[in-house]
């Protein structure tokens, strides 16, 4: 089966999410298993296994759910007070919260409109295979785009079966049968059918990895659903200010607000129903603004090429770039766990789900929404997600706004999952713009998954050859894409069905090249 999120490790991290089905309507089946919420068909069985399909990927961390009036229920595990082999650098030191868990209530129908689907996985990783052995099956049903790539050690070219089950009923048929060099991407279309899909090869192959990658069109528009009016845009006067739930039983959050200088407001509290009050306490807000303080954003550089994120084992990772330019309010938090081992990361204008160090880190990152918003600080409480930076002018029929009762500042309250709603994940940027590239040299890798149009321009000021490499997997499992002959400027717009983790360059001579991508 696929899997649409890379936050949990069963070998390592204790709040592993385990799959659960349940009725939830008459006829209707729901189950929960790796950040996807999935149909699932009531007569399934070893001999019937038609009609498991993917309905939306979310970011909560559900343990149960169940039927109950018109809502479906999840039990969700929203805070722990250890953040375990969860720590990073770019969190800074977060004092340690009530450890909770939540009831979610969700009518049926919002279970379809969450996050777009996407899904990964492999038949084979690195596996030395005999020739006509078939590989385990793979989901095949479900997705608008599939591709899947496939690299081998073999000095020849493979050739390569795929079967497909059709109706689920363990029926094999073959779809096709391809010879593929060592590195190689098939594209499937809508029209090709299947429920499930394995693999054989001809010849015995070493060292064969097998890679699906599959999505759903992304239908959202650019713009942010309403419920976010009043989240401060670039321009707008705003209040920020560090948020952070309270441990010891105390049941509250606490909230040390400043103004669009940074000066302090003072100290709040957000009780449980939702009254955001001015609290005086000796020691606050210093004791808050000391042990949750926003880090400084020295990891988080945006040059002329991209975002570039250098993570704390001296790694450096490239992103597109949003809208937001400088913060008023200088550094903002980047990186803050929000539900249980589920971590948000916010950078230069897009949200991003950032999977545990203990689950893969920073290389399984993947897009989530791109707001061009003034977010200053973020945090959970009581199973809401708490967002600080919210425009003086913000309307006041938002629900979603809670002002304080003195009137001097504001929040924004909301769900993780209503993230999705902030708009389709987009930008531009990439590993050179105009830069000194050495020939042979790798550039920074550039986040290439969870975004849909994707189109290359790649400019040179010397004849040159540009390899594009991909990392098919999220595990820094690196292949050849293309090469492209470039004398000036050339343009590639990658299939509607392509998809990899990383993409990279290198140049054959020595050159100022650029390589940007554009994600619409």
């Amino acid at each position: 089966m696929p899997k649409a999120s890379h936050s949990y490790d069963g070998a390592h991290g204790w709040n592993t999410e385990w799959p659960r089905v349940r009725e939830i309507g008459e006829n209707d089946f729901l189950m929960t298993m790796h950040g996807s919420l999935w149909r699932f068909p009531k007569t399934f069985s070893s001999t019937n296994s038609a009609g498991i399909s993917p309905r939306s990927n979310y970011l909560k961390v559900i343990g149960d759910f169940a039927r109950w009036g018109n809502h479906v229920i999840f039990g969700c595990d929203d805070t722990a007070k250890a953040e375990f082999l969860n720590k990073r650098e770019a969190k800074g030191e977060i004092a340690a919260a009530q450890s909770q868990s939540n009831l979610w209530f969700v009518e049926p129908d919002q279970i379809d409109t969450f996050g777009p689907e996407i899904g990964r996985g492999m038949v084979w990783e690195t596996e030395n295979v005999a020739a006509n052995t078939p590989s385990d099956s793979f989901l095949f049903n479900g997705y608008d785009q599939r591709c899947l790539h496939i690299t081998h050690s073999n000095n020849s070219d493979v050739d390569i079966v795929l079967e497909i089950d059709i109706a689920g009923n363990g029926q094999w048929k073959i779809l096709r049968e391809i010879s593929l060099k060592p590195s190689s991407y098939v594209s499937f279309v809508k029209s090709d059918p299947g429920t499930w899909i394995r693999l054989r090869t001809k010849q015995d192959v070493k060292d064969i990895t097998a890679a699906f990658s599959y999505r759903n069109d992304d239908k959202r528009s650019t713009a942010a659903d309403p419920i976010f009016d009043g989240i401060a845009r670039p321009g707008q006067e705003l209040t920020g200010g560090i948020v952070r739930a309270l441990d010891e039983n105390a049941r509250t959050m606490a909230f040390a607000a400043t103004d669009a200088s940074g000066a302090s407001i003072g100290y709040y509290e957000l009780n449980e129903k939702l009254e955001l009050e001015p609290i005086i306490k000796e020691t606050e807000p210093a004791w808050t603004q000391e042990h949750a303080a926003i880090p400084k954003n020295d990891f988080l550089v945006i040059d002329e090429a991209s975002v570039l994120f250098l993570d704390q084992d001296g790694k450096r990772w490239r992103l597109p770039k949003g809208e937001i330019g400088k913060h008023p309010l200088g550094n903002y938090r980047v990186a803050r766990e929000i539900v249980t081992e589920r971590d948000i990361f916010n950078a230069n204008g897009t949200i991003y789900e950032l999977p545990a160090r203990n689950a893969g880190g920073f290389i399984k990152v993947r897009p989530i929404a791109t707001h061009n918003r003034l977010i200053h600080d973020l945090c959970g409480y009581r199973g809401l997600l708490i967002m600080s930076g919210v425009s003086k002018d913000a309307p006041t029929s938002n629900k979603h706004i809670i002002r304080s009762t003195d009137g001097k500042t504001a929040i924004w309250a909301g769900n993780i999952d209503d993230l999705w709603k902030l708009g389709k994940a987009r930008g531009i940027g990439g590993p050179w713009n105009d830069s000194k590239v050495k020939s042979n040299t790798k550039s920074d890798p550039y986040l290439m998954t969870g975004y849909d149009k994707k189109l290359l321009t790649l400019t040179s000021s010397a004849p040159t050859t540009i390899t594009a490499e991909i990392d098919i997997t999220g595990n820094g499992d690196w292949a050849p894409y293309m090469s492209f002959k470039v004398t000036n400027q050339t343009t590639h717009s990658f299939p509607d069905s392509f998809s990899a983790y990383w993409i990279r360059f290198h140049s054959d001579k020595d050159c100022t090249a650029s390589a940007i991508l554009t994600y619409e």
